[in-house]
């Protein structure tokens, strides 16, 4: 079997990481996520690991060293994975496509949810600095922040589409459909 790439897009939190975990317990998958690159660089600069901070960081990045840079780093570390599956995550721009629709078996998925659905799970689940103590309108503004506000043109280039409004057991369900038809192809 040649090696399945799966990149996950969607806004913030709508659950690519519940898939991305899903997929390694239930299929062994592996991950590449946008963000490790930017993590790493602002843990060993001391830099707290905000949403913010992380969105500074790869605007500097890519308007010093070109808009396709982390897609570079994720789409040669996707491919270098030793796994049947790759799971790369935190898809946002179409530069970041540019390297990866290259690979072949190269899958692209849209996570779907309603923002009010999707603020609850962001405050409960806490991830970045300062994510608890926003309110709605803040959450909905991060939207329009440089690194966020094109993710809803690459989300129309997707041709499979999760909807995770409901349970995680409906989350695992349509996400075991999705694998079985990427599968059979």
């Amino acid at each position: 079997m040649q090696k399945i790439i799966i990149g996950l897009v969607g806004q913030i939190a709508c659950g690519k990481e519940a898939v991305k975990k899903y997929l390694a317990k239930k299929y062994n998958t592996k991950d590449c996520k946008f963000s490790t690159p930017l993590r790493d660089v602002v843990n060993r600069l001391t830099i707290p690991e905000s949403r913010e901070n992380l969105q500074k960081l790869s605007t500097s990045l890519r308007e010093n060293f070109g808009q396709d840079l982390l897609a570079k780093v994720i789409a040669s570390d996707a491919s270098k994975l030793d796994s049947e599956i790759v799971v790369v995550d935190g898809i946002r721009r179409m530069a970041d496509m540019k390297y990866l629709k290259e690979l072949r078996n190269f899958y692209l998925i849209k996570v779907e949810v309603d923002a009010k659905i999707r603020y609850e799970r962001m405050v409960r689940r806490n991830e970045n600095a300062g994510d608890k103590d926003k309110t709605f309108e803040q959450f909905i503004a991060d939207q329009n922040n440089e690194t966020e506000k094109e993710i809803p043109t690459v989300m129309n280039f997707a041709k499979i589409s999760i909807d995770n409004n409901g349970t995680l057991e409906e989350l695992y369900e349509e996400t075991d459909n999705v694998i079985k038809e990427i599968l059979m192809k």
